[in-house]
């Protein structure tokens, strides 16, 4: 079987594919990870009780969406886990890989969110939403439009 040039069984693609993906997921899960910690700690300092009812709604849907988050980006080893041995490696990818693009999606509305809720208590200004909304087309633009760009131009000259 040929993959791009690569001349590898689909077991073959499936093992490099897998390693490809751990790869990606240790730095996913490390950003996570810190967020979600940091996210966990905001409710018990002492400034908390300050806020107003938007933005401790705000910080509800935050939690949520860092919850949701660290549970698709450590999906993909569960899913490994759980069908270790039973040759289904390709499958195991296939599905790992779009968890992690849910994961990724997830995180981009957790970021969203976190930045939101910091720059309204940091700012109290009408400004706030704007330049969240700037960072989310940035990260849009990083996370997604780029790579979608490279693999259509990719495409187009094969």
């Amino acid at each position: 079987m040929t993959d791009f040039g690569r001349h590898e069984t689909p077991e073959e693609r499936a093992d490099r594919r897998w390693g490809d993906l751990l790869q990606e997921l240790r730095v996913a899960q490390t950003g996570v990870q810190i967020l979600f910690g940091f996210l966990l700690a905001v409710v018990f300092q002492a400034r908390f009780t300050t806020l107003g009812a938007t933005d401790r709604a705000i910080y509800v849907v935050t939690v949520v969406l860092g919850a949701a988050t660290t549970g698709a980006l450590i999906g993909p080893v569960s899913f490994h886990r759980m069908l270790a041995g039973r040759r289904l490696k390709p499958q195991t990818v296939t599905w790992a890989s779009r968890l992690t693009v849910v994961g990724l999606v997830l995180l981009l509305c957790t970021v969203a969110s976190s930045l939101l809720l910091i720059l309204r208590v940091a700012l109290h200004s009408a400004l706030a939403p704007w330049l969240v909304a700037g960072v989310v087309c940035w990260y849009v633009c990083c996370w997604f439009v780029l790579p979608g760009l490279a693999r259509r131009r990719h495409h187009d000259q094969s």
